[in-house]
This record gives structure tokens, sequence and C-alpha cells, in this order.
């Protein structure tokens, strides 16, 4: 497959892209020649990124409404709250049959764009997804709501891979506290992922391999979020959503959250979700060069200055998502590009005035859900 006439973010020109199998073949500003059999897309005013990665996730819970009507001291106050007085709502959605919901969280998050997610809480049961779910972790919920943490944590056999447990998440001396005792009895120096952070501080964060910073999260429970600007001298700083229950369902509005809080720069809110995140998980994609996996977003470019274009993006300037190097949504203007074979395979809907294919049949799914759950609402509708 051959990508014409792409800009990307951190280059001045455009460039031709090769795919072949699930990776880039080359990047290059020369003209390409085209082989009879291989496909082709050519473009105009886009440029290309590499395909968010999304570090932190609740596939399972993207089916709930936001929870809760007041700002909170920490997340177990929090999660008290919404146990006593949102008992239906809850249970209304839990009763969604568990692979639907995982279906739910994956496509959210590739109409958005994200190509990686780092679901966190048991493995999930679906075979093939349309996005790269990374659990090559060793999971645990929080010091507060995970039974058997001290032992949990320093389990022998679970050595493999680095354990990614919420810490932190509130504001008072208790949510700091916390990150101590984690500390504290992390007695065989496990490498260690905090998700939250808002009470980490510099001497804390040094012991931890990285922290995932939700800021919309932060901001809807406890009106105040991690001070990264300063834990970013002491460990990685990643990008996560969290799920619905917290947040918007789209990544971009998590993104400009994060911006307007002036706590990163541009290019380090940036590399939160490829570069760092890349770097953190092992896995192969997060950029685009030659041999890198082909895991990349073409969006409309809507100004002349890349960084400010990406900022701007939202899933209905998305073009194309391909995974593994193989196209799972791509917008209704490249069908003809793309021929109709390709478009059969898929399914359209809308989002915002513009219509997408995607490599999966979306609205089986939300009538399926709707049987269990009629008042689930979506950000998409019917062509």
């Amino acid at each position: 497959m051959i990508l014409r006439n792409v800009n990307l973010i951190n280059s001045g020109h455009p460039v031709n892209l090769i795919i072949e199998g699930d990776s880039i073949k080359s990047v290059s500003p020369e003209a390409t020649p085209h082989q009879t059999g291989e496909s082709q897309l050519s473009f105009e005013n886009v440029f290309a990124f590499p395909g968010l990665i999304n570090s932190h996730d609740h596939l399972d819970f993207n089916l709930f409404p936001q929870l809760g009507n007041q700002i909170y001291n920490n997340y177990t106050e929090w999660g008290a709250y919404i146990h006593k007085n949102y008992k239906s709502e809850i249970a209304a959605v839990l009763n969604i049959p568990l692979a639907l919901r995982e279906q739910w969280g994956i496509l959210k998050n590739l109409i958005c764009g994200v190509t990686t997610v780092v679901n966190h809480g048991e493995r999930i049961t679906l075979t093939a997804p349309l996005i790269n779910v990374h659990e090559q972790c060793y999971c645990l919920h929080s010091v507060g709501f995970e039974k058997n943490w001290r032992i949990k944590l320093n389990h022998p056999l679970k050595n493999k891979y680095p354990v990614v447990i919420h810490t932190g998440e509130g504001k008072d001396g208790e949510a700091y506290t916390e990150i101590d005792d984690l500390i504290h009895w992390n007695l065989l120096g496990k490498k260690l992922v905090g998700v939250h952070g808002v009470a980490m501080q510099s001497n804390q964060a040094k012991k931890f391999e990285a922290l995932v910073w939700c800021p919309q999260s932060n901001h809807y429970l406890l009106n105040k979020t991690a001070a990264v600007n300063e834990l970013q001298k002491h460990t990685t700083i990643l990008f996560g959503t969290d799920s619905t229950l917290t947040g918007d369902w789209d990544i971009w509005e998590h993104i400009r959250t994060a911006r307007q809080t002036k706590l990163l720069s541009d290019t380090g809110l940036y590399q939160t979700f490829n570069q760092s995140a890349r770097e953190v998980w092992g896995t192969g994609s997060g950029e685009i060069k030659a041999g890198a996996v082909a895991d990349l977003i073409i969006t409309r470019q809507q100004h002349d200055d890349a960084t400010e274009s990406f900022f701007a993006t939202r899933p209905e300037d998305i073009l194309l998502v391909i995974q593994g190097g193989r196209i799972r949504l791509f917008d209704a203007s490249l069908a003809e590009q793309l021929g109709k074979t390709l478009q059969d395979d898929y399914h359209v809907f809308n989002i915002n005035g513009s219509s997408k294919y995607v490599q999966f049949n979306v609205f089986a799914l939300t009538e399926q859900i709707r049987q269990y759950y009629p008042e689930a609402i979506f950000p998409i509708s019917a062509n």
C-alpha cells in the first residue's frame, strides 16, 4: 500500500509512505512508482501521525454515564458515594454482557484514532480486536479497593511485566500516604506504573517507572490533577482517558483539557501518547519510520501549523486509521479510491456530519447493547 503526498507532524514537506505487511517499509519525499496490483491512496492537505496510545482505559466501563455530582477528597470517597447513590444506574450497565461492553470500548478508541489501548483490569474476552489491546502488564486496582494488595503486589511469579495500579488519586493526606504504603510494600522492587498520582510528590515519583496522567478524570472527581510539570523530572509521563464514568468518550477532548493546563509543553504532551508510551510498554508502534509497525492516522490539516492542526483534531476529521498495516476505518471521501471490494467488508456510520466506514458492524453492536440497556447513548448515528 502506498500513501501519497502526506505531511508528517514533524516534517516540513510531504512524503510518500509505503506499507508492506504490518510494517512501514519506507518514508520518502521522492516520487514512488506504482507497481501493478499495489493499492495506493493520494491525498491533499492532510497530515499523518502515529496511532495514539491510550495508556489507561477500562474498556468494559465505557457505557456508563458520568457518575457523581460533587467534588471529592479521594477516589474511595467517590466510590462509596456512587455505589450508594447510583445503584440502579450501575446495575443497568453491568447487566450488559461483558463482551458487548468491551467491544464498544474498543470501537470508542478506534473512532478517535487510538490504535493501542492499555486495558486496566482482567484480560479481555474478545479475540482479534480491531486495535492493539496491550495486556503485558500486571493490573491491580488500587490500595483502597484491591483485596490482599500487598500479597498480590509481591506475587513471586508475577515479575515479568510492570505492575499497573491506581495510586494517589486524591488531594488529601490519605491519598499521599497511600503512595508511600505502595512503595514501602513493593518488597521485590517490581516496576511500578502508577495511574492518576494526583497527590504524588517528586520523591515518590522516583520510585515509579511511569505515571499515567488522566487530567479530565482528575478534574471531574477532584477539581485537581497531578503536578506533571514537576513529576516529569523524576518519572515518565504517559496519557490516559480512564472510562466514561469520569470523562468524555472522545480522547481528543481529554488531550485538549491537558493542553489547557499548560503543565506540559506541546512536545511533552505529544510524546505521552506515542514515544514515551512506546518505550514504557515496549510496543513496536508509536512512530512513523521505516521498520516501525504500521499504526498510523491520517487526518485533515486544518491549520498551516501542524501542531495546532494536531491538537484541533476531532473524530470527524480523521480520514484513515491503519492498525498493523490494515485499514480499520476510512472516510467516505476515500471510498472511490479504495474501491467497492474493500467497502463491502466495512459498515458506514455518521459522526458529526461526516461519513466513515469501519471494519465492524457497529450498528448490530449498538442494537444488541440497547436490548439490555435502552438508555445507551452513542456518539454515532446511521448514515
